[in-house]
């Protein structure tokens, strides 16, 4: 199998570079190597490769900046998944791409299925929903992963602000009102690459599997809830003391939704995957960064 990979030094498509690798020959393509944002160069580079699977994990995530820069968030989040759809269409591939719960707008008592109406609150939302969208309308084969709260050990996130604030402040306000569940990048590498496992030569797969599926860790918590278990877990002789607020109390230019649950009942069904609590993945993650402490 020939994988097209973009997005391969962000903090999903690192780790997907790993548990792809096993499937086939990993095409791996970064933002030097290819910029998203020239769409003629990026169909030439799929018709050049001719992909049996396209695996999308490139985004414009910086949700607040988006705000801001909403032709260019809407360039790599809905243009390009758009054009990978066409090109895949074209040769026969299958289309792997990765969404948000911001397609929500939070208003919803309990969690969130695949079928619920989106109603984004913010430009990255909107942009999100864009490109899934685009690739469901065009593409036969596809597989649209809608994911939340993402971290890893590289890049920029909330759980290496955390290890890195605990370093500088004896204090710290975490807002409290909004759920969700904290996911690790290499969880989502591992449920996509048992996924493809599923697909491949399976032309049955096409109607059978082709959809949104939501893929999150189980379990949820607020982003308080999150710091706290890291500081426990990584520092607990040394801990900030954490203080819980409401998102009034931290405003940013971006909306954000208070409930974003999601329900990962269909992805059970159809791939029988399913991830562990979202508790055991950061101890995982922290044991793998070395900066996991005594067990609590």
């Amino acid at each position: 199998m020939r994988i097209l990979l973009t997005g391969a030094e962000g903090q999903v498509g690192w780790e997907l570079r790993r548990t792809l690798a096993p499937l086939g020959n990993v095409l791996a393509l970064d933002r030097g190597q290819l910029d998203l944002a020239d769409l003629d160069r990026l169909r030439a580079t799929v018709r050049e490769l001719v992909p049996d699977l396209i695996v999308n994990a490139a985004a414009y995530t910086a949700v607040d900046r988006a705000e801001s820069e909403e032709a260019l968030a809407f360039r790599i989040n809905a243009e390009v998944p758009r054009v990978l759809a066409e090109e895949a269409q074209c040769v026969g591939a299958w289309v792997v791409h990765y969404s948000t719960d911001y397609v929500f707008d939070g208003r919803k008592e309990g969690p969130y299925v695949e079928d619920d109406e989106p109603n984004p609150l913010n430009v990255y939302g909107r942009t999100k929903l864009a490109g899934e969208r685009a690739i469901r309308e065009i593409s036969e084969r596809h597989i649209v992963f809608r994911t939340s709260w993402v971290y890893a050990d590289r890049g920029r996130n909330f759980l290496l602000t955390m290890l890195r604030m605990a370093q500088e402040r004896d204090e710290l306000k975490v807002v409290a009102d909004q759920r969700g569940a904290p996911t690790w990048a290499r969880m989502i590498a591992e449920a996509t690459a048992a996924a493809v496992v599923q697909l491949s030569g399976k032309t049955e797969a096409i109607g059978q599997l082709s959809g949104i599926y939501n893929l999150t860790c189980a379990g949820s918590a607020t982003w308080y809830d999150f710091a706290c278990a890291i500081f426990e877990r990584s520092c607990a002789d040394k801990a900030p003391r954490v203080l819980p607020i409401g998102s009034a109390q931290y405003p940013t230019p971006a909306a954000r939704p208070v409930n974003s649950i999601l329900s990962n009942a269909r992805l059970r069904e159809g791939f029988r995957i399913v991830l562990p609590d979202w508790r055991d993945a950061l101890d995982l993650c922290l044991t793998k960064i070395g900066a996991r402490g005594p067990a609590s």
